[in-house]
């Protein structure tokens, strides 16, 4: 489980933090600001100048994601996060993450009345030996209680809401610890994808470039790419549930029908339910079709024409079989259709 502290920059998130993991047993500490100190040493300065802010980088966004993961399945308990989230698809991304890694979220919100809120950040002093870095800081954080100000509404509806304009990070961290014992801060209900409560019907499609390489598709909601597509509906034909999806997802609208290339079962491997996975051909995309396609920010974060190597290092080994079975029977269909004297392509 994680406990994400959100709320305006001076609202007492870490240090409410750091008193918090001293009231739950078996909780851990986890800044994502040190992943956006990590990035500044790892990312060329090019890359950096392009953005304001880290969070506005989608590689934070996804290693905020696996990190909280690989430190669940490392120590365990639960995860005490403070982390200033304003912007609205960023929490969908990063909730949806851990919502596809079945990892339960109870959502906080501090806050504080914003004049106590300048009176904290005057009061700040981040580097003692730096006075022009401390008025840097505390100019990032007057500037963002407008755009705090302005996330209010969805905020408000998404958090359990803490009033930290008169208490101490003590009282503030035993007021998240009821919540969270009491269950007053449930989990986050965004999942971006429903679990299911069965097996399930899925279509994969393949969409292919002139250079024949297949397209692969980067899920918020899910760890690895991915082939555009998604579950078959209650009475919907396999074939027509992976145009649809397409469509949804990449705003390409495919002319015909895609022919189906693997059929293959997924074994039911707790927590995930398995099911039947199809996985259609739906042809090349010419320039102008590969021009058209979008994405939608809260599902997908990204796309790439990959060859068949380059994908054994993208899709997790199941999906990547699949490509392979896929991609060895569209090779037999084309020598067959030639053999025949039909148009290939």
């Amino acid at each position: 489980m994680i406990v994400w502290i959100n709320g305006a920059f001076s609202a007492g998130k870490t240090s409410a933090a750091r008193e918090l993991i001293d009231l739950i047993p078996n909780s851990t500490f986890y800044d994502p600001e040190l992943i956006g100190g990590g990035l500044r040493n790892l990312l060329p300065q090019k890359r950096l100048a392009e953005v304001s802010d880290y969070q506005d980088l989608p590689i934070w966004r996804r290693l905020v994601v696996d990190t909280a993961a690989a430190l669940l399945a490392e120590v365990g308990g639960m995860l005490v996060v403070p982390m200033t989230l304003l912007r609205q698809e960023y929490r969908d991304e990063i909730f949806g993450g851990f919502a596809a890694r079945r990892i339960p979220v109870c959502h906080v919100l501090l806050s504080a009345d914003e004049t106590i809120l300048r009176e904290r950040i005057a009061a700040r002093e981040e580097m003692p030996d730096d006075p022009e870095g401390s008025e840097r800081v505390r100019q990032w954080a007057y500037e963002h209680i407008e755009p705090y100000r302005a996330a209010l509404g969805w905020l408000a509806g998404d958090a359990h809401l803490v009033d930290t304009s008169a208490l101490t990070p003590a009282e503030t961290a035993v007021r998240i610890a009821e919540a969270v014992r009491s269950g007053a801060a449930g989990s986050c209900a965004i999942v971006q994808t429903p679990e299911p409560t069965a097996e399930t019907v899925a279509a994969g499609v393949l969409l292919f470039d002139k250079a024949d390489r297949v397209l692969l598709v980067d899920p918020t909601y899910k760890p690895g790419w991915e082939f555009p597509g998604g579950v078959v509906e209650r009475g919907e034909a396999p074939a027509r549930a992976g145009m649809r999806e397409v469509e949804e997802e990449i705003g390409i609208e495919l002319a015909e029908v895609p022919r189906l290339l693997v059929v293959d079962w997924e074994p039911p491997r707790p927590p995930a339910f398995g099911g039947l996975r199809l996985i259609f051909d739906g042809g090349r995309l010419d320039s102008a079709a590969a021009g058209r396609l979008v994405l939608p920010g809260s599902e997908l974060r990204g796309w790439r024409f990959v060859t068949e190597e380059e994908a054994a290092g993208m899709l997790p080994p199941q999906r990547y079989e699949r490509l392979r079975w896929a991609l060895r029977a569209r090779e037999r269909s084309a020598v067959l259709n030639l053999e025949a004297g039909v148009p290939v392509g």
